[in-house]
């Protein structure tokens, strides 16, 4: 839709890739700048709604600045440190506010957000960058919370152990650690007990993440000091 907020930021990143590519500037000092006028761009646009009131737009702002950053990413200097922090950044904002989303996001958006993170996945492996692995882990499942084997274990039914390992591999301690974040914070104390119980009985998070610590945590929030004890 021509004159949408969301095409006027399309453009206006065009116009900053552009620049980028015809830049006279050394490839350093036009890469900080391009890092620089990308986030004023993003910060200006992003500010138009409230995370908590319209996260669906913010989504697609998102989706749009992360595919643009990535298509860039070929013209920017391996110098610039500001590149990988950017992403980094950008990865953990929107996976923060994917966390935050009603249960259904509408079909269209979400299959933008899939093909937008698959391209622009595989735009920074071809330069070395691993940064959006955490949301391209997101974008291959049908929805944030909709993966079975977690729904599984957030709903006390625990599946079997190969289940839950090849699932916490997939995921990550990252995204895992900010799912559990998300949940206390919403009050969901006992799907987070449990899911950063799981994570802290899995040996390939050993000496990652804190789970135990966040596990015990939980149990304080919701348990009486004689159940503490015995967890202790």
């Amino acid at each position: 839709m021509a004159g949408s907020p969301i095409e006027e930021l399309r453009e206006r990143f065009q116009a900053l890739t552009t620049a980028l590519k015809e830049s006279s500037q050394p490839p350093l000092e036009a890469s900080l700048h391009f890092c620089q006028e990308f986030c004023q761009v993003l910060v200006e646009h992003a500010s138009r709604w409230k995370t908590d009131e319209d996260p669906l737009p913010l989504l697609e702002v998102y989706t749009v600045a992360i595919l643009c950053f990535a298509k860039a990413a070929s013209c920017l200097s391996s110098e610039c440190e500001n590149v990988p922090l950017l992403l980094e950044k950008l990865s953990l904002s929107c996976a923060e506010l994917l966390l935050l989303l009603p249960q259904h996001v509408p079909g269209a958006l979400w299959e933008e957000f899939q093909s937008s993170m698959k391209l622009a996945h595989g735009l920074l492996q071809e330069s070395g960058s691993t940064q959006l692995c955490l949301l391209s882990v997101l974008a291959q499942q049908d929805g944030v919370w909709a993966n079975t084997t977690l729904s599984s274990i957030l709903s006390n039914q625990i599946p079997q152990t190969e289940q839950v390992h090849e699932f916490l591999e997939l995921e990550g301690p990252t995204l895992l650690n900010m799912r559990i974040k998300h949940l206390i914070k919403v009050d969901s104390i006992n799907k987070a007990a449990v899911l950063a119980k799981m994570c802290s009985e899995y040996p390939g998070y050993e000496g990652k993440g804190n789970f135990k610590q966040t596990y015990l945590l939980c149990i304080c929030m919701t348990k009486s000091q004689e159940q503490l004890m015995e967890e202790v």
